[in-house]
């Protein structure tokens, strides 16, 4: 299989948390170092056998979701090899959804022995390369609504479900880094739910240096930690707006937090000091886009 990417072009740390709990005094001038999340450690993935390793699951696609949305993707048209078990084989040709893809019809233990232990794959596996994302221009220009990066965030789950939320609430597309995020394949493309084949996103190598991009074309940033002096409500306004997530770990980098024009909290008056960077990711989103509506 070639090597080449496909483009889509549709558009340790400490404990910290989205709550009130100072990090300590800090010196008169000096700019907030952001906190990460309180709460739960990405989850421990089990070990995976030497002949269904990490390579082979990030050029798979699993499960119906997933697979109908690459399938729909016009960047995927002509590409990937698509299996699927005698059932969902007729439900793919009955309703047209191949778009040009054959279909190898296998059987279900067949199916399982190809893809990671414990996907789930409801009859259907998609072979591609993952898909390339767009340039930082493309996706912010022009500037108006949301959009979302992630400094670091590392675990499929997670950012999968970042994937289905951004798409949900209407931002305009994802942010990561490129040496520092999962691809858009096997176990994310499965939490997304067909997010990422429908949501934009773009690689860059640097997310400080995006962030001074952004601002030149009129995004403003708001970084998500809990020591924010502002809650979100009152950090948000209707202009363009790049709502910056960090690790569940160590949360948004020095260098990340400085080029956020603001830091800002969810306040929780439950006291219950901890909130998965997912579902935070979703309550940003929707006060953002609520702002965003005035």
């Amino acid at each position: 299989m070639s090597s080449k990417s496909e483009r889509n072009d549709r558009k340790s740390g400490k404990k910290p948390v989205f709550g009130n709990r100072s990090s300590g005094p800090r010196e008169k001038g000096q700019k907030p170092v952001a906190q990460g999340f309180s709460g739960r450690e990405e989850a421990a993935r089990p070990p995976r056998s030497p002949d269904r390793g990490k390579s082979d699951a990030d050029n798979f696609l699993w499960g119906r979701h997933p697979v109908l949305a690459a399938l729909a993707n016009p960047a995927r048209r002509g590409m990937g090899r698509l299996l699927a078990t005698a059932e969902r084989a007729a439900e793919i040709e009955n309703n047209a959804f191949a778009n040009g893809h054959k279909i190898e019809v296998v059987e279900v233990q067949a199916l399982t022995r190809m893809l990671p232990p414990g996907a789930v794959h409801q009859g259907l596996a998609f072979k591609v390369q993952p898909l390339e994302g767009v340039s930082l221009e493309e996706l912010a220009d022009p500037a108006e609504g949301v959009i979302v990066m992630l400094d670091q965030l590392t675990d499929p789950q997670n950012v999968g479900a970042i994937f289905r939320s951004a798409l949900a609430f209407g931002a305009r597309g994802i942010i990561v880094q490129d040496r520092h995020a999962p691809a858009l394949a096997g176990a994310l493309a499965k939490a997304a739910v067909g997010a990422t084949e429908r949501l934009p996103h773009a690689r860059v190598t640097n997310l400080s240096r995006a962030l001074e991009r952004l601002a030149d074309l009129g995004w403003r940033a708001v970084g998500l930690d809990g020591t924010g002096e502002q809650t979100l409500e009152e950090a948000l306004d209707r202009q363009p707006t790049v709502l910056v997530m960090g690790s569940e770990g160590d949360g948004i980098r020095r260098l990340v937090a400085e080029h956020c024009d603001v830091l800002a909290k969810i306040p929780m008056p439950g006291g219950f000091e901890s909130l998965n960077v997912s579902n935070a990711a979703a309550v940003a989103l929707y006060e953002a886009t609520r702002a965003q509506r005035g």
